[in-house]
């Protein structure tokens, strides 16, 4: 199919939106691998089981992007898929224990049908169909490298998910852009939602943690400062970022746009949602301690997660305007030099320290960016592009 074929610029539909609450369970069981196990190995289990799911939520982005999934043969296939995410997600906090093999089998199961519901709906694209033959192999072979992973134990587990990654979500860089279809106002639409759904997971993890401890006054003001990071996240993101991301994609066409979507989108959300995921489970540790001291990994979490974040917006400017900017790269530093902090004070005062931060970014970007902003919230996004 041509460069000329028709764009289906549609919303994001009732089903997409419940296929990505079987995420909000998923990021929830990330916290609580970190949670119950707050060690550098934790972490690292924590985070790659992040980006399995992440790679698992963007395959099918990308898939309802191009295909209807109002259609009855792929409406019944994504609840199958559906179904398939749930109990990986079930087996999240034993994934790299005795639950291995069952969130192997179901993780497989998830890329398989993505995969089959991708060919089926590009049959009449040449190009698109030749597009996803290339990189089956690639996801076939990572999601298998996570099933085998489940039969092994020490440290080739951790090894073979790392090479899963690599070669399930990173491999089909090698494999150029050609060929894929990209809807900016639902791809936009859609990215912007499981930030919220992970923004939210945050909210839940605020409450969780404050239901294990007294409502003190400590308490009661790490839930606010809390609150307020988590607001920063969401208006860091959404104050105008959701608008310019679907200019910058309009104005470009084929094989550029795929690529600036698959990089802004796939690649660098995926930062912004493990930053967001670390501060929920760190602000769990928060509320638990608020007058103690924190432990490294909770400490990592509390700074890390922010400045990871931000740091995932500075790789974006860089990708699309090829700079660095500036307040969200100071910003980000700030947030890693309070981690030497956050093991020394107690937990609320690291927290507030955290919370200045963002209070100063907003603020520097009302007063500097105010004219920017309000040029891009005075713009609309065409319906489509030519």
């Amino acid at each position: 199919m041509s460069e000329q074929h028709a764009e289906r610029e549609q919303r994001v539909t009732p089903l997409e939106l419940f296929f990505d609450l079987v995420f909000v369970f998923g990021f929830t069981q990330v916290t609580t691998v970190l949670s119950d196990d707050p060690t550098w190995g934790g972490l690292g289990h924590g985070l790659l089981i992040l980006a399995a799911l992440w790679w698992a939520w963007a395959a099918y982005a990308w898939l309802t992007n191009t295909v209807d999934p109002d259609v009855g043969a792929v409406w019944g296939a994504i609840l199958v898929a559906m179904a398939a995410m749930f109990v990986a997600a079930l087996a999240v906090p034993d994934a790299f224990g005795r639950h291995g093999v069952v969130f192997g089998v179901a993780f497989l199961i998830v890329n398989v049908m993505q995969l089959a519901l991708y060919a089926l709906g590009a049959r009449r694209d040449r190009e698109l169909l030749a597009a996803i033959l290339r990189i089956a192999p690639l996801t076939l072979a990572g999601a298998a490298l996570i099933l085998g992973a489940g039969f092994v134990h020490g440290t080739l587990r951790p090894t073979l998910w790392l090479a899963a990654l690599a070669v399930g979500l990173f491999g089909p860089l090698l494999g150029g852009s050609s060929g894929w279809r990209v809807q900016p106002a639902h791809f936009v639409e859609r990215h912007g939602l499981i930030v919220i759904i992970a923004i939210g997971e945050s909210l839940i993890a605020i409450g969780l943690g404050a239901r294990h401890t007294g409502l003190g006054a400590g308490a009661i003001v790490a839930a606010v400062l809390g609150l307020a990071v988590v607001t920063s996240f969401w208006l860091a993101y959404f104050d105008f970022f959701p608008i310019r991301g679907q200019q910058i994609l309009s104005e470009r066409s084929g094989s550029e746009r795929t690529a600036l979507a698959r990089d802004v989108y796939t690649y660098l959300h995926l930062p912004m949602v493990a930053g967001i995921v670390l501060f929920a489970f760190a602000m769990k540790a928060t509320l638990a301690h608020v007058g103690d001291e924190l432990d490294t990994i909770p400490a990592l979490g509390l700074c890390g997660g922010p400045a990871l974040y931000l740091l995932a917006y500075v790789a974006l400017r860089l990708r699309v305007a090829r700079t660095l900017g500036g307040g969200r790269l100071v910003a980000a530093v700030a947030c890693a030099l309070l981690l030497p902090v956050a093991v020394a004070v107690p937990a609320l005062v690291a927290l507030a320290l955290v919370a200045l931060v963002w209070v100063a970014l907003h603020a520097y970007e009302i007063i500097w960016w105010r004219e920017a902003r309000a040029r891009t919230r005075a713009m609309r996004a065409p319906a489509s592009a030519s």
